[in-house]
């Protein structure tokens, strides 16, 4: 059977995928910008638009690293500004699990729901360090584990209170006087070792009941989290092999949930770079590649592996031979990148071994250690290797990432979604009007996490 692609747009930015010095790149918080990722989304029928979020601004030897870009809007605001200006576009928000509480989020999410006439999503992420707690009241971080076992209690909890209304409470009969049938409605009392909360939910049940659930987390607790309580993942690999592996991996965990293959799509972020041939479609993405990694950026970034202050290197001259500084304070706070490489020394080894083999400098190997999937070659060429990595059960869509804000999805959807359409694997109306039967979820079972019946 043939599989439907699934598309979505990611708003770029708070990182170095977006080239902000491009004559062609206009603001990142003028809502126009937002706008327009949108409206062009929503006229190539994507399924959502999705907004990353950072809860502190990252820096680097104990200054703002502003050689990305600085700064974002609250998501909950732009979403609901967003809402405004589409009719089917699903709108999919980052929050953060552990410095937020469950009644707030579940009311903003519900609320946005309502807004949006049903296309309200919720990426649900932890926090992984003590900088950016310090943002908040709570302060510090919790253990892996303890993480995402708060993360799943929060979501939990959030269900209880997004169940907690039917739906079908409010009558307003203006001849009897009656706004609710239930005088209940909206209790809730939930207690666990993370929430101690108890009273009435203020939103009534939303188009959707709940907002559709999207996880990003590769460790094995991210993909068992995933598989346990979201509709949607998204993931990292690139190639058809590694995607196809963690594919079957995360598809194989749902029925321990008592859950089935249908009801987890995968979405691995992506980059396209187009042209009129394959060859002009290289030259064009090597040229992108250097724009996104400067020689200082190169610096920068080698410095977050060896820990220490490496201006006065030549990012056109070899890797340094000295090792990184191995530790836990870092001159990079707030960078994934800390957390990625867990043995400095034995990556730097890595990193000259590639550079010695190829005969890279230090700004070659930056882009080529940090090189995202992507999809390079003509309209036609793309939309047959994205069409094969769905077919071939290697993800379930893509999450587009452009490097250009606001326009940089316009050639994409004026070229290459026509030849997907063309050949039957995408769509050319929306199907449904929630993003939940949009993405081909199945409905959501019947309320499992009242808190009437909570403990």
């Amino acid at each position: 059977m043939t599989k439907q692609i699934h598309l979505a747009a990611h708003f770029p930015g708070v990182n170095n995928t977006t080239v902000w010095s491009d004559p062609r790149s206009l603001s990142q918080i003028e809502f126009s910008s937002f706008e327009h990722l949108a409206r062009t989304a929503e006229r190539a029928k994507f399924d959502f638009l999705f907004l990353a979020e950072g809860l502190r601004l990252r820096e680097q030897g104990g200054r703002i690293y502003d050689l990305d870009v600085v700064g974002r809007p609250d998501t909950f605001t732009v979403l609901a500004g967003l809402a405004a200006v589409t009719e089917h576009l699903g709108l999919a928000g980052t929050i953060n699990s552990t410095f937020n509480e469950p009644y707030e989020v579940a009311r903003q999410f519900a609320s946005l729901d309502h807004l949006s006439g049903g296309r309200a999503a919720w990426n649900v992420v932890t926090s992984w360090d003590s900088f950016t707690g310090e943002n908040f009241r709570r302060g510090g971080f919790l253990p892996e584990d303890q993480r995402y076992e708060r993360a799943e209690r929060f979501l939990r909890t959030a269900w209880e209170l997004f169940d907690s209304w039917r739906g079908d409470e409010v009558v307003a009969d203006k001849e009897s006087g009656s706004f609710l049938t239930d005088p209940c409605a909206g209790s809730f009392a939930h207690r666990d070792a993370h929430f101690d909360i108890a009273g009435r939910f203020n939103v009534p049940r939303s188009p959707q009941g709940r907002p559709v659930i999207f996880q990003a987390g590769d460790s094995d607790a991210g993909r068992e989290f995933a598989a346990a309580t979201a509709d949607a993942i998204f993931t990292a690999h690139g190639t058809p092999q590694a995607g196809k592996d963690f594919y079957a991996d995360v598809k194989r965990r749902l029925p321990g949930h008592g859950r089935s293959r249908d009801e987890l799509l995968v979405f691995p972020a992506t980059t396209v770079v187009l042209g009129d041939t394959d060859a002009e479609a290289h030259e064009r993405a090597a040229h992108i590649r250097r724009q996104q990694v400067s020689g200082q950026t190169a610096i920068r970034f080698l410095e977050q592996l060896w820990n220490r202050d490496l201006s006065d290197l030549d990012p056109d001259r070899p890797l340094p031979e000295f090792d990184p500084v191995p530790g836990e304070n870092t001159i990079a706070r707030g960078r994934a990148s800390v957390r990625r490489y867990r043995d400095p020394v034995a990556t730097a080894q890595e990193w000259r071994e590639l550079a010695e083999a190829k005969q890279l400098s230090i700004r070659d190997l930056i882009i080529e250690v940090t090189a995202r999937q992507s999809f390079i070659g003509t309209a036609s060429g793309v939309a047959a290797e994205m069409n094969r990595f769905v077919q071939e059960d290697a993800c379930d869509g893509f999450i587009l990432v452009p490097h250009l804000t606001p326009g940089g999805l316009d050639e994409f959807v004026d070229t290459v979604v026509p030849l997907l359409q063309e050949r039957g694997v995408y769509r050319t109306e929306y199907p449904g009007g929630t993003l939940r039967d949009n993405l081909g979820l199945p409905p959501l079972r019947n309320p499992q996490h009242s808190s009437r019946n909570a403990s």
